[in-house]
């Protein structure tokens, strides 16, 4: 039995991370500021884990010893993450460097869930992780992509300069249950829209694309990624390669909800990305890891939870 601290993680992934480690048999600490995240979302394990609301930009509280240390502390959406970009920035800088020095003083293992969006609006396509990316450093969404580079770099130092083994993943889209029905993903967006029987909001041309990985693909990654031997620090790739254009996307939405609505088309935001799609190589030979959820499920499972929550 390990000793695990998850910051972020009463919050989509980070809740679904830790409902695999406690079944795992881990004593598992569940730090979370409650900004994005919700307590509901690991309500069912009341009693079976450590709950400590705390801000990872603020100095750590007194935790003990840590075996492993897994950082998904970060507004992840553009609607939350652009409403204070100030916080956004320091959650992934000041608080990166705060968990990698409770790494350093406790010989902790500490990961880092990063981001496709260090690969900005990208020119090559698709993506592999030696690629720099094409961010804009002064935009919008800057406060994000710039932050978890940032947070990168300071991981990297820090296994340099002071020897702590990190483990590094570039997350790709995401999706499944506890998703936040207002966090102006597309997916969460199209689901709901379409339950609601609301047109759907579709930005640009919807010709734009994305690779949308299921919940449980993902945290199996994780976990196969904080098992590797201390030499393999990343970053990895984590994302389904299979790419869909926002179109086709709606449709395959439509058609699950059963819903005949019709599409509502906005100018597309500044420096939303026009394709994302992952290169997995390093994840299959690394990790023996790819995707085993086809969006058609995913999407199913998805759309049971939003049911019972608009």
């Amino acid at each position: 039995m390990k000793r695990i601290l998850v910051t972020g993680g009463a919050g989509f992934l980070g809740s679904h991370l830790i409902d695999r480690l406690v079944e795992q048999g881990h004593e598992i600490v569940c730090l979370d500021n409650l900004q994005t995240g919700s307590l509901q979302n690991v309500k069912h394990l009341e009693g079976q884990i450590t709950f400590i609301q705390h801000d990872i930009t603020e100095p750590l509280p007194e935790m003990g010893m840590f075996d492993e240390i897994y950082n998904l502390a970060c507004p992840a959406s553009p609607v939350h993450y652009q409403a204070n970009p100030v916080h956004t920035f320091k959650t992934s800088v000041l608080g990166a460097l705060n968990l990698l020095e409770l790494a350093r003083k406790t010989n902790a293992k500490i990961f880092q869930a990063s981001t496709s969006e260090v690969y900005g609006d990208p020119l090559v396509h698709p993506q592999p992780e030696h690629y720099w990316g094409h961010v804009n450093p002064i935009g919008i969404r800057s406060c994000y992509d710039e932050g978890k580079r940032g947070a990168e770099t300071l991981f990297f130092d820090y296994a340099r300069m002071y020897d702590v083994e990190i483990k590094v993943v570039r997350i790709f889209n995401t999706y499944g249950p506890r998703m936040d029905p207002r966090d102006g993903r597309v997916v969460s967006n199209f689901i709901v829209q379409s339950l609601q029987n609301k047109p759907l909001t579709v930005y640009g041309d919807g010709k734009q694309t994305r690779s949308f990985c299921y919940v449980d693909d993902l945290i199996e990654g994780f976990i196969r990624m904080m098992a590797t031997p201390k030499e393999i620090q990343g970053p990895i790739n984590l994302g389904n390669p299979n790419e869909f254009t926002m179109l086709e996307l709606a449709e395959k939405v439509l058609l699950l909800t059963e819903n005949e609505a019709l599409l509502k088309f906005e100018p597309l935001p500044q420096d939303d990305p026009k394709q994302r799609q992952p290169v997995i190589d390093e994840a299959k030979k690394l990790l023996n890891w790819e995707p085993k959820v086809m969006l058609n499920e995913g999407l199913k499972n998805t759309i049971t939870y939003f049911k019972e929550k608009v």
